[in-house]
């Protein structure tokens, strides 16, 4: 399976275009890496670039942008509207195929772990990767921005990096790492050169001020424009779309005697942003993703290409691999299978439904069922092989010698820490089963009556993995002798049996 990770790292310098063009270099010379989008703007004095890959190489491509980055940007001469507290000041791993947010965080923390080893730049870990509650939001860990942290890392505990020392890069300060899921940046110019005007707006609009959800923004000051601009991110654009900010910002405008000139987008943004935008302002009674030519194209287009000749076939190689004598793939896999196979039935059914005009009303609940469907489907066989691995690490450890205490005591230890993780895979399993439990559920009342049977056996493929997932929890708990660790993965377990039940799927079965 194909895996891809996008980063978009943000680079303290957006008026020497040579610079940032030495910084991307830098990246282009791994092999493998796709650089997607490249923009500069001046008055924020700020790039960012957006890469995608296999994360092994997006991870060292974005390594050696550091160190580019720090060799050229001198942020004690450095100045521009946009705050920051590194020459590479923000970098973000993105999860676009085959990978998820946990994986993500696994590389947000190696490539910290190298940019400290290989530049002494001192590494903060926010979003998914935080390792406190207070550095989850990006603008906690800048406050003061490089001048401030400068003062304070020696001195203030709570200004301590998460990895490497108290000591800041006198050139490059800090840099920031972490996971997250896709952010849209978008800028709306106001049609005054008034800031207050726009950080008035800003203030509207954000959430931490009372604002709309899943959105940050602040007001500034464009010199080489004399305009006043609303710079925000928004952090989930399915649960507060692009149109509802550009509303809002332009309803808080009027109130302040102006109006609004034109936005703008840094970076990328997904089609299905766009395609909510469309069925808003134009709408549409019926629209979903499958109206689109181009996406119903490379829908048939693909499925041209991936579909077998016998789904038998298919299915050979992992029933073989089941059926050998060894211990692994087991249970634990074979559940993992069970909750992608309820996943990619709900999907689906979700997809067909929504082509129906019967089930109209719900087309864009259905269209967000199916995109989600669509993410689960395509995370939870990637468990197939970790609980397999955390299985074979037990396997591995009681084979461990021990013929000294100092080796029984190794041996011990070993194996603790394995049958932790084999509990824990297994956990992993359940509750996302149990989320696509609780998905299928929403599709009673919306999906197609035809394919009701479908939703009852997506539902009991996706109780059935979460049963089966937790038979692994339980008996990989019988060897731990952390009775916390037990009493807690126990009371996770019986909290997440209890979300999915085959009792509760609808008469009919």
């Amino acid at each position: 399976m194909r895996r891809l990770v996008e980063c978009v790292p943000n680079f303290s310098e957006g008026r020497d275009r040579a610079k940032v063009e030495r910084v991307v270099a830098a990246m282009r010379e791994v092999p493998g890496l796709l650089v997607l989008a490249d923009e500069s703007d001046a008055d924020h004095n700020r790039s960012v670039v957006t890469i995608a890959g296999e994360p092994d190489v997006v991870v060292e491509a974005v390594i050696r942008a550091v160190g580019k980055a720090a060799e050229l940007i001198d942020l004690t001469q450095q100045t521009g509207v946009h705050p920051r507290i590194g020459a590479t000041d923000v970098v973000p791993f993105i999860p676009l195929e085959g990978v998820t947010l946990q994986d993500c965080v696994a590389l947000a923390q190696l490539a910290g772990r190298e940019i400290w080893k290989r530049y002494q730049i001192p590494v903060y870990l926010y979003e998914a990767a935080a390792q406190r509650p207070d550095r989850v939001n990006l603008e906690n860990i800048r406050r003061g921005q490089f001048e401030g942290l400068r003062q304070e890392i020696e001195t203030n505990a709570e200004r301590a990096p998460d990895i490497g020392d108290r000591v800041i890069h006198p050139t490059a300060g800090a840099t920031v790492v972490g996971a997250r899921k896709f952010l849209v940046a978008y800028n709306i110019l106001l049609n005054t050169a008034d800031v207050e005007v726009a950080k008035n707006v800003a203030k509207a609009v954000r959430f931490s001020s009372g604002g709309l959800r899943y959105v940050k923004a602040m007001g500034v000051f464009l010199d080489a424009r004399n305009l006043a601009q609303v710079s925000m991110n928004l952090t989930d654009f399915e649960q507060t779309p692009v149109h509802r900010v550009f509303e809002m910002v332009q309803r808080e405008a009027e109130r302040y005697g102006t109006s609004v000139l034109s936005s703008e987008l840094i970076g990328l943004i997904p089609r299905r942003a766009i395609d909510m935008t469309a069925e808003y302002f134009l709408r549409f009674e019926n629209f979903t993703t499958a109206h689109v030519l181009e996406k119903r194209l490379e829908d048939a287009l693909q499925a041209a290409v991936e579909r077998p000749r016998s789904f038998a076939a298919v299915l050979e190689p992992f029933l073989a691999a089941v059926a050998q004598p060894t211990a692994t793939p087991g249970g634990g896999s074979v559940a993992a299978v069970a909750g992608a196979l309820a996943a990619s039935l709900g999907q689906m059914v979700a997809g067909l439904s929504s082509q129906r005009e019967s089930q109209a009303a719900y087309s864009a609940r259905l269209d967000r069922l199916f995109q989600e469907f669509q993410i689960a489907a395509r995370d939870i066989p990637q468990t197939i092989d970790a609980d397999a691995a955390a299985f074979e690490a037990v396997v591995t450890a009681r084979k461990l010698p021990r013929d000294t205490e100092a080796e029984r005591s190794d041996r011990n230890e070993a194996i603790q820490k394995a049958l932790q993780r084999a509990v824990e895979v297994p956990m992993d399993v359940a509750r996302r089963a149990a989320d696509i439990f609780e998905m299928i559920g929403q599709l009673e009342e919306m999906s197609s009556p035809s394919m009701i049977s479908d939703v009852h056996v997506a539902r009991l493929m996706a109780a059935a993995a979460v049963r089966g997932a937790l038979e692994n929890v339980e008996i990989n708990l019988d060897g731990i002798e952390d009775l916390g660790f037990v009493e807690r993965a126990r009371s996770d377990a019986r909290a997440v049996a209890g979300r999915a039940s085959e009792t509760q799927v609808s008469a009919g079965d």
